[in-house]
């Protein structure tokens, strides 16, 4: 691979802050990574809170000490996630309408969203039919891949 080719892509991976970049052409393979401490916000996974069962016991003391967070609510049905690292998008443009919305019935096949890889708008479409229970990221954050993005029950 061209030594020019590969510092752009450095420069490509320390500008977009994502944390991975893999790269094929042929038979050549390259992968970039960098230490992403400066952006662990971006990097923790999701928090999902389970239900409790009816007539379950009381919380262990050392959870009620933990600091506290906002309880992501309970949602039922399949999780839709990323199938890449990139920055999430609603919407086809900033001025257009998001392309689903909460309480919104889908098809499989149906847009959902965009994620930009590479300057590369890829449009991501519904792995189930069903109605968006919840949209798990919000527009223009960073998503990795295997990330939940959305809940479709």
């Amino acid at each position: 691979m061209d030594l020019r080719k590969l510092k752009k892509l450095i420069d490509l991976v320390e500008e977009s802050g994502i944390a991975e970049l893999e790269v094929t052409e042929g038979e050549e393979k390259v992968r970039i990574t960098r230490n992403v401490q400066n952006h662990a916000q971006y990097m923790q996974p999701m928090q999902y809170q389970v239900a409790p069962q009816a007539g379950a016991a009381p919380a262990p003391a050392a959870v009620a000490a933990a600091p506290a967070e906002a309880a992501a609510p309970v949602v039922a049905g399949e999780t839709q996630k990323s199938p890449m690292v990139g920055t999430f998008y609603r919407s086809s443009s900033p001025d257009a309408k998001a392309f689903v919305e909460v309480g919104q019935s889908v098809t499989a096949g149906q847009t959902l969203c965009i994620i930009e890889a590479m300057k590369l708008l890829n449009e991501i479409e519904a792995e189930h039919s069903g109605v968006i229970k919840a949209i798990l990221v919000e527009n223009g954050q960073p998503v990795e891949y295997g990330e939940p993005m959305f809940i479709i029950g």
